[in-house]
């Protein structure tokens, strides 16, 4: 038995089946299609959609929680660097080397040491390349701020306030930089119609492969 998550009824012709990422099935349908209808396709592709429902599964694992001991990685602008606990270290959290080098005593605390660098390095290169796009554009936003969201990765209010989560640091130069793209185009068209990813598109051309980067990557980029 195979359960309907969602059923969309749009001014379409055809059928189509959706997994989404966690697993569940939307199904997009022309507006008279009735219930026996979408029940009865969704039977005959039972076994298709199971089998993408476990391919799912093995593939969206959800992610440990990290253990602070050598060796272990922790990326940043879209490269991983192993951890080493070293004696002391001033600050007591440093890139140095190739190494994430953090100091014995700060152990306990490693999760908000972590947390308060990789929110540090968000505001200085979140802004950085926010400020040079909105030049280059002509784009005059609000104020700006760096977030703990674990899954928005940026947002832009009604009065032009941009907000961006610290974990988007961990993520390469390239997805960083569509997201920033993505809230500022939103100055100019608020919603996400075809002409707001559009001018998306005409900024960055290649937009797509960073939503699918996102997509597949996004669990990932946390503590």
């Amino acid at each position: 038995m195979v359960n309907i998550d969602r059923i969309i009824h749009s001014q379409r012709k055809s059928f189509a089946l959706i997994i989404e990422t966690d697993g569940s099935l939307t199904v997009r349908a022309p507006l008279r299609a009735s219930r026996t209808q979408i029940e009865q396709l969704v039977l005959e592709k039972a076994v298709w959609i199971q089998e993408k429902q476990a391919w799912l599964r093995r593939h969206h694992e959800a992610p440990k929680p990290k253990n602070y001991i050598n060796g272990e990685l922790f990326n940043y602008l879209g490269n991983s660097y192993p951890l080493e606990i070293v004696p002391t270290a001033r600050p007591v959290l440093q890139l140095k080397g190739g190494r994430f080098q953090l100091a014995q005593a700060a152990l306990p605390r490693a999760v908000q040491v972590f947390s308060n660098w990789y929110r540090g390095q968000a505001r200085q290169v979140i802004d950085e390349l926010v400020k040079r796009r909105a030049s280059e554009h002509g784009w005059v936003y609000g104020s700006f701020r760096i977030t703990s969201a674990r899954h928005r990765w940026g947002s832009c209010s009604a009065n032009g306030t941009l907000n961006f989560s610290w974990r988007l640091v961990m993520a390469p130069p390239a997805v960083i930089d569509y997201v920033i793209v993505h809230e500022l185009v939103h100055l100019e068209i608020k919603s996400h119609s075809r002409s707001y990813w559009e001018r998306v598109a005409q900024i960055l051309p290649e937009y797509k492969a960073q939503i699918t980067w996102l997509k597949a990557n996004g669990r990932w980029l946390q503590l």
